[in-house]
């Protein structure tokens, strides 16, 4: 088939290499967002997708809007046959959806219909998901609510994090995509509804909502920790400023801090939960690199008594 991809970030790139490899399909153009500001200088940067489909000499759309005329037109001129999508970032159009003969399909981050939406992976772990995966479908006007091709399943690992979890679904959903492609193709792969029970939503996880509030159990707080990294990133307050917290462990054996209190060890950093006490492990103070939190709290000589998520100094 002829197809036209479309796509942004990293997460994307291994399903567009899987379809230029296929050997059965022609990538005929990639659709992606507009170059980007990025790096200290700012200076715009084409998007990750958009960097592999030029270096494979694919020719490559990047509307403003995928409902501006110029963009609608160029595409009814590629006339794909499908349009497979990963991660693309923009609403498409009525117009747009009935350019190609059949259809746009999108592979989407969680097992449908759980977790429709723009964070799938980090919703998943959030919640505490021990099971995931990733499904193909046929894009509709609602929202990830599309009849579902395939599935793979990904197990959620205790120490994932939302970018180790969806590096794996990455590699794993690119093969589902070019199977997709297959079987739509050759007519042996039919679009099964969704069910009606089950739905979840997976809205853009925002700063706020990666604000970890150590009054909440230990389980709750690594969750948040791990579903947040690397993006927006998990953080609390220490001395009125911002602190990332990038990694920490579970001690489920340690009861004796209160929520936020911190205990500082000769290479270990504590805190109180809600529940049991955790271990911090990376962290990132506001304006500087990530450093250990051994390192970070020789530094600051964090007094008794001090507390993660409180503005005054203890």
């Amino acid at each position: 088939m002829k197809l036209v991809f479309a796509g942004t970030p990293e997460v994307a790139v291994p399903a567009l290499d899987a379809l230029i490899a296929s050997g059965r399909h022609e990538v005929a153009a990639v659709v992606t967002r507009p170059d980007a500001p990025a790096g200290r200088g700012r200076r715009l940067v084409a998007s990750p997708v958009a960097q592999r489909a030029e270096d494979a000499g694919i020719e490559v759309l990047k509307p403003a809007r995928p409902r501006d005329e110029a963009f609608l037109t160029r595409l009814r001129e590629i006339a794909p046959d499908c349009c497979p999508v990963v991660a693309y970032g923009a609403l498409l159009p009525k117009e747009a959806l009935d350019v190609p003969a059949r259809g746009w399909v999108n592979l989407h981050f969680s097992l449908l219909p759980a977790w429709r939406g723009a964070a799938p992976v980090q919703h998943a772990i959030m919640a505490g998901d021990e099971m995931t995966g990733a499904a193909t479908f046929q894009i509709e006007e609602g929202l990830d609510s599309g009849p579902v091709y395939g599935v793979v399943t990904e197990p959620v690992r205790p120490t994932d994090t939302s970018g180790d979890l969806l590096t794996r679904l990455a590699f794993a959903g690119a093969g589902l995509l070019a199977a997709t492609m297959d079987g739509i193709e050759d007519g042996t792969l039919k679009a099964v509804p969704q069910p009606s029970e089950g739905v979840s939503l997976a809205p853009k996880i925002s700063v706020e909502d990666a604000h970890v509030d150590f009054a909440a159990p230990a389980l709750r707080v690594d969750r948040v920790v791990r579903a947040c990294t690397p993006a927006p990133g998990a953080w609390t307050l220490f001395r009125g400023e911002r602190l990332k917290l990038i990694q920490l462990a579970l001690l489920p054996d340690r009861t004796d801090l209160a929520a936020g209190e911190l205990d500082v060890g000769k290479n270990n950093v504590y805190a109180g939960t809600g529940s049991h006490a955790v271990e911090l492990l990376w962290v990132q103070p506001q304006g500087k690199k990530p450093m250990r939190a051994a390192d970070w709290a020789r530094g600051v000589r964090i007094a008794p008594g001090e507390r993660l998520g409180r503005a005054d100094v203890g």
